[in-house]
């Protein structure tokens, strides 16, 4: 059974699917999700952000643990928009083939397109690239659990 695309997600839209919330919820808006399948938003990194007056002062750009999270976040609507997965907790399980191609600056809107490649049991593996203007600025290969789902596959006695 095909599901619904789901269309246009403001931030409070998203937190309905995820736990992340402010200072930690990074992704704006969801243009487009095909649950199970794949997702398209962005980020607008303003001057304010929290994290500007430290990385670095002289030249603010946006840390790399930032713009991983950034493209997890997005990633995570692949499949927390599946019936049953609406507002579950997640956690990392690896990340994989990383890349920091392009120096996000203040003022920079980074459109982000997540796929999801596999979904079982619980574990989501696929991949998140983040664009500027067009060019690849970040992207990494993710493997990401639903601890709650997950655990109910592990043997017991």
């Amino acid at each position: 059974m095909e599901q619904e695309v789901i269309k246009n997600l403001d931030v409070y839209a998203i937190q309905q699917y995820q736990q992340n919330r402010y200072p930690l919820l990074f992704i704006d808006y969801v243009e487009e999700v095909f649950p199970g399948k794949s997702a398209k938003g962005h980020k607008n990194f303003s001057f304010n952000e929290w994290f500007f007056p430290v990385h670095f002062a002289d030249e603010p750009n946006v840390p790399g643990f930032v713009q991983i999270e950034v493209l997890t976040q997005l990633f995570l609507m692949t499949f927390l928009t599946l019936p049953g997965n609406k507002g579950k907790k997640t956690g990392f399980i690896s990340i994989e083939n990383a890349r920091f191609r392009k120096k996000i600056i203040p003022g920079d809107r980074l459109d982000i397109q997540a796929e999801l490649k596999s979904y079982r049991r619980g574990l989501a593996k696929g991949t998140s690239t983040g664009y500027i203007n067009g060019e690849i600025a970040c992207s990494a290969d993710l493997v990401i659990a639903i601890p709650d789902i997950l655990n109910e596959f592990i043997p017991t006695r």
